[in-house]
């Protein structure tokens, strides 16, 4: 059973940060539970969320020593931490970072432990994302299968639809599109369940009364299929029905090993093998009868943001690609295409000839191939540092050679569209990274 060491529940929010961990960190303050974040950046888990004390933890790293401390007073905690993709640490962060997690807490005499694992991490599980996050499961529920001493239930959710999550992001973006893209042949079968519906139940097990020691499937209140669930956001986001282009099987799995969109492999395997359950045990521990997805929807109309992200999705790493082409282009084109004569008579009209003039051909080609490299790799700050020198080009450009700005070509006018690209990827830059 679940008691207070003091006048108000503590409550230790891991992955707080998250899609999930944002949503329960804002219902518990709300509800006036004493809140923990942690993180890998608790400045920004501070700069996120409001009224919670943030600390620093990284599960790919922290021992049970590490976390013995910062589980003093605690009464629960949620373990909401998961990777999207596994870059090789599926087993470090959902399974051998949860074990030393769960064992700190029960050594910590910590009263309540709720894991947030995924539908299909079960016997059947074939994924690395499934089988990690099935072996931290299995492990909790070794530590204590009565909960005669430390309460725990694992929650196993579906696809989780709401605004920042990444099921509502593929969703919408294939629902905004002028043509539905039907992902395989649409028939794969989901049961989401709206991410305030899944907030809803984590909070009434953390205030239940009754001692628990269980796993529970997290499903809305029926199947549909992958066809059905776009319909459903399209619907939402109030936009007419338009004809539907099937996307292959092939063209989903040859995306998901060039890491395009917001689909992997293992998402990928999950829908194709189905993600059904059960609802009645969801409803038998909490009471709560999860909503129909439409009527989920509908508790928080779409806004004119929502349609411009669902439209903006796709586009999102087309823009840095196509940047990023700019940059390669203008240093490879100089020193592969151009003629040496044309080269060095566009660098004597800014005065520069000889030998400078070689090491400013070469200085700039390398930078602009640099910062063209940087965008495809990701680098933070990429996109501006190309402004920064895009700016400088242009001014040097307009100080010696002014003619350009009336150069049929749009040599120096094309750089204002440049600009705005640049602009734009900096943003969306910056607001991921």
């Amino acid at each position: 059973m679940l008691t207070h060491k003091g006048p108000t529940m503590h409550v230790l929010v891991i992955g707080a940060g998250g899609f999930v961990g944002r949503h329960l960190v804002g219902r518990l303050v709300a509800n006036g539970v004493s809140v923990t974040a942690a993180g890998r950046d608790p400045v920004r888990l501070a700069q996120a969320l409001c009224g919670v004390s943030t600390i620093r933890c990284d599960l790919a790293r922290d021992s049970a020593d590490d976390w013995l401390p910062r589980l003093r007073g605690m009464d629960a905690v949620v373990n909401c931490a998961g990777l999207i993709r596994d870059g090789g640490r599926y087993a470090m962060v959902h399974d051998q970072g949860a074990r030393s997690l769960f064992d700190a807490c029960y050594a910590c005499g910590v009263s309540r432990v709720v894991q947030v694992s995924a539908l299909g991490a079960d016997a059947g599980a074939t994924t690395r994302y499934h089988l990690s996050k099935r072996a931290a499961d299995d492990y909790l529920a070794n530590l204590d299968p009565s909960g005669s001493r430390m309460d725990w239930v694992v929650l196993r959710p579906s696809l989780i639809i709401g605004r920042g999550g990444q099921s509502s992001a593929l969703f919408g973006a294939l629902a905004a599109l002028p043509l539905t893209l039907r992902l395989g042949r649409g028939r794969w079968r989901v049961q989401p369940i709206h991410v305030d519906d899944l907030i809803a139940g984590i909070l009434r097990l953390l205030f239940r009364e009754a001692p628990i020691a269980a796993r529970i499937d997290v499903v809305g209140p029926e199947p549909m299929t992958t066809d059905a669930l776009t319909a459903s956001v399209r619907h939402w986001l109030g936009l007419a029905p338009v004809p539907v282009v099937r996307l292959p099987r092939w063209m989903l799995a040859a995306a998901t090993r060039l890491g395009i969109g917001p689909v992997t492999r293992e998402s990928l395997t999950m829908l194709e093998a189905g993600n059904i359950g059960d609802v009645d045990p969801l409803i038998a521990a909490t009471g709560l009868v999860p909503a129909r997805l439409g009527v989920a929807l509908a508790r928080t109309p779409a806004t004119d943001a929502d349609r411009l992200a669902a439209r903006l999705m796709p586009l999102t790493p087309m823009l840095r690609w196509l940047l990023a082409v700019v940059w390669l282009a203008g240093g490879i084109v100089p020193l592969v295409l151009t003629p040496a004569a044309t080269n060095r008579a566009l660098l004597a009209q800014v005065g520069l000839t000889g030998t400078p003039a070689i090491a400013a051909l070469v200085a700039g080609a390398v930078l602009d191939i640099a910062i063209g490299l940087a965008l495809l790799a990701r680098v933070s700050r990429a996109a501006m540092a190309g402004i920064v020198v895009m700016l400088g080009y242009t001014a040097i450009l307009a100080t010696t050679m002014p003619a350009l700005w009336a150069d049929p070509f749009g040599a120096l006018v094309k750089n204002v569209a440049i600009l705005g690209l640049a602009l734009a990827v900096h943003a969306l830059e910056n607001d991921h990274g």
